[in-house]
């Protein structure tokens, strides 16, 4: 007899540890500096200490198979045994490294964004002749851990259908081949996993389907071959197709219908079911998640949660997504309102909390009146568990919806982006002005963030060193990086950023309106972190952020140095924003800032400026109703904060692991006379696609997210493609992103083999 759902729970909980344990831990084990026994060891602490805790915190329903040494996606193809057979190696773990890093003359999977959010996952690869095979162990693993805790647990997975929607077609699939064509396969896996967790005395098995609220998925779109999207179309991808339907139908109609089996929560989150939710409505499973914070904009009467009488909702009112206090009175009234019109509810996060940090508890110096409106995971645990306390004992009838929250009365002026010249008119006057060569090479903008220098930074905020010590070092770290490029013979240089802890938080520190944690890690991908800032206020410059250290890095040398700067896109993506504005304000706020750096750049004599949007495909809306309307609003503020500059000023942009090739009109019309794009580790995917882009275009020639240094064979290979679609003449060599998690070893001699492939194919020119 299936069980009932404990009344609380959350979906998933951070995995890094409150003070990235587990990024310590994973390059220690990678430099070889410590065991995989030492490794395990803190994985395993790591689990125990977020089990106990969650029970503490009053939490009924704990969740496991939620802990990764790198990402869940890449957990759930080695689940299912597909491992492409060039990753395969006698030690499982190097196996699952090598898919995630890549190895010796192996690149890695390709990595991209989960959704809307700046976590990153791995891409399986699944092809006609993949052979699957489940390997149970990991989630058998931590369900008998738990239990020696005395603690039973529900096992986390990635759905079936979300799974094959977030792959990709292995590399010889034949065409027309999308890997949702092995779901019978798949589906197969599956029913033995939950027959040998049935086996185990597992109770319930949550599987997660986020694919479900999406209207396309990236991997359908790269399937069918998709791209090009122009800006002035009413969607910028289809509904959800009759076959995604018809595969979760098909799915959960198969796996609920075993005879021995766990009881089955399938979870959605990050929007609403839409049409989905009848499909899983008649399922045969026992519970359904719904995320109540982004999936409920016009109010429970539109859900359709009526559907769902009969079967367990798990409501989602707690944000998994922001650090904002949820308003309780407004989740209880949700909760009373889906209990009198499906039944049996309970109280979760909207989706697992691996997007915030661990515990606002520790920001002792964040602004008192700020840190009461904060709620990090372990107060959203808590939150969680009020709630279901509460619901407990309130009377059966609803109490009235809860009021739209009212945004602030705001007056902002218009912005009106001054028209630049066209490009073939500014191209001619930056080649007269930087007489720069043809294929000229030049990266992203960070280079190695030393040891030394993070030392350092650490000791300047602890007080332990003066700011003249400090910037002493950096001074000397500038000089170092300009001579290496110098000597590399690379055509635009950077000074590196050796004064930036990271690409957002830099700027938020010296803007209006932004706060910034000391603790406030999240996960970025596998040991990569950031500490989101805290935009909480209006935002303003109070004076030049970049300025300084650009002229001096120009100073040092006669060969164009770039000005590097983050856009007013990623730099809100980047952060946990205010909720009392409309994010486009937001987003012009941040614009108007940016736009006045880079004119104090040009002023100081800067006239290449990078103004990176990594973040612009990642913010589009999951839901076609508003991708037109946010493209249009994203372009004009990137506009706006670059156009006022002249005709000889070079504005260069970026974007990486965000699948860009599927918003290339829209990057074109950012109008940036130069645009790099990640095409390294997705070995050339965006170059299917870029026969409309009309500017410079900088396809990546060297995975910079591996450890591995690619040869000048490699990205001569590299060019030579890009060359087949871009002209020479508008093409640039640089890496895929920034140089800041390499080692400068891996670096310079990877650089050296960039500055070799591209001088090889001018001298073939000249």
């Amino acid at each position: 007899m299936t069980s009932s759902f404990p009344a609380s729970t959350v979906l998933g909980y951070p995995r890094i540890g409150p003070d990235r344990e587990l990024k310590r831990a994973l390059e220690s084990y990678w430099e070889g500096r410590s065991s995989r026994a030492d490794l395990e060891e803190t994985a395993r602490r790591l689990r125990e200490d977020t089990w106990r805790r969650l029970a503490a915190l009053g939490l009924e329903g704990l969740p496991s198979n939620t802990f990764s040494y790198y990402d869940q996606v890449l957990d759930t193809a080695v689940l299912l045994g597909a491992v492409p057979a060039r990753y395969r190696h006698d030690d499982d773990l190097e196996t699952y490294f090598a898919m995630a890093r890549g190895a010796e003359g192996i690149a890695p999977l390709r990595m991209t964004k989960w959704f809307d959010t700046n976590y990153h996952y791995i891409v399986p690869e699944i092809g006609p002749d993949t052979v699957f095979s489940l390997d149970a162990a990991k989630p058998l693993a931590e369900v008998r851990e738990a239990r020696a805790l005395g603690l039973e647990t529900r096992p986390v997975l990635v759905g079936p259908v979300t799974f094959l929607l977030l792959s990709q077609a292995a590399p010889d699939s034949p065409e027309g081949f999308a890997p949702l064509d092995r779901l019978d396969d798949v589906a197969e896996v599956y029913a033995r996993l939950l027959a040998e967790l049935a086996a185990e005395g597992v109770g319930w098995v949550q599987l997660d389907e986020p694919a479900l609220v999406a209207d396309r998925t990236p991997a359908e779109l790269a399937a069918e071959g998709v791209g090009w999207v122009q800006l002035d179309e009413p969607a910028l991808v289809a509904d959800r197709t009759p076959a995604e339907l018809a595969a979760a139908e098909a799915a959960y109609g198969r796996l609920g219908r075993l005879e021995n089996r766990p009881a089955l929560l399938v979870a959605s989150y990050f929007g609403d079911l839409g049409d989905a939710l009848p499909v899983l409505a008649g399922a045969p499973v026992e519970a359904v998640g719904l995320d109540l914070v982004r999936g409920s904009a016009h109010g429970v009467d539109a859900l359709g949660v009526e559907a769902l009488a009969g079967k367990t909702v798990v409501a989602g009112v707690v944000s998994g997504r922001d650090v904002w206090r949820t308003d309780r009175d407004r989740a209880l009234a949700t909760l009373l309102a889906v209990r009198e019109r499906a039944g049996r509810v309970v109280v979760s996060t909207s989706c697992s909390l691996l997007h915030v940090p661990y515990d606002v508890g520790r920001e002792t110096g964040l602004d008192p009146a700020l840190r009461e409106r904060l709620a990090f995971a372990e107060q959203k645990v808590a939150e969680v568990a009020e709630l279901a306390a509460l619901l407990a004992v309130t009377p059966g009838h609803h109490l009235p919806e809860h009021p739209a929250a009212q945004e602030r009365p705001h007056t902002f002026p218009a912005r009106t982006a001054e028209g630049r010249a066209p490009y073939a008119v500014r191209a001619a006057a930056q080649a007269e002005h930087l007489k720069l060569p043809l294929l000229p090479v030049t990266t992203i903008g960070s280079f190695p963030q030393t040891g030394e220098l993070r030392r350092a930074r650490a000791a300047l905020a602890a007080g332990e060193i003066g700011e003249a010590a400090y910037e002493n070092m950096v001074r000397a770290e500038i000089e170092q990086v300009i001579a290496l490029q110098e000597r590399l013979g690379l055509d635009v240089l950077v000074h590196g950023e050796p004064e930036r802890n990271d690409m957002v938080q830099y700027f938020a520190e010296h803007l209006d309106g932004f706060a910034v944690t000391r603790h406030g890690w999240v996960q970025s991908y596998g040991s990569r972190c950031t500490r989101p800032p805290i935009l909480h206020g209006d935002v303003r410059r109070p004076g030049p952020i970049t300025v300084r250290w650009a002229q001096y890095a120009q100073s040092l040398t006669s060969t164009p140095v770039k000005g590097m700067l983050t856009g007013p896109v990623t730099i809100v993506a980047w952060s946990f924003v205010r909720d009392d504005l409309p994010l486009r304000e937001v987003v012009f706020q941040v614009a108007d800032a940016v736009r006045e750096e880079v004119g104090d750049l040009e002023e100081a004599g800067i006239r290449v400026i990078q103004v990176d949007e990594p973040a612009l495909r990642e913010l589009v809306p999951l839901r076609r109703a508003e991708q037109g309307a946010y493209l249009e609003w994203a372009v004009a503020a990137y506009r706006w904060a670059t156009s006022g500059v002249s005709e000889q000023t070079q504005i260069h942009t970026h974007l990486c692991y965000s699948d860009a090739d599927q918003i290339l009109a829209a990057i074109d019309a950012l109008d940036a006379d130069v645009t790099s794009i990640e095409s390294a580790r997705s070995r050339g995917r965006v170059l299917g696609v870029v026969g409309g882009f009309s500017r410079g275009l900088g396809p990546g020639v060297y995975d910079i997210h591996s450890p591995r240094v690619p040869g000048a064979d490699e990205v001569e290979h590299l060019l030579t493609e890009a060359l087949r679609t871009v002209p020479a003449e508008r093409l640039w060599v640089n890496p895929d992103c920034g140089l800041k998690t390499r080692s400068y070893e891996q670096v310079e001699a990877a650089l050296a083999n960039v500055v070799e492939a591209a001088a090889r194919l001018r001298e073939r020119r000249s």
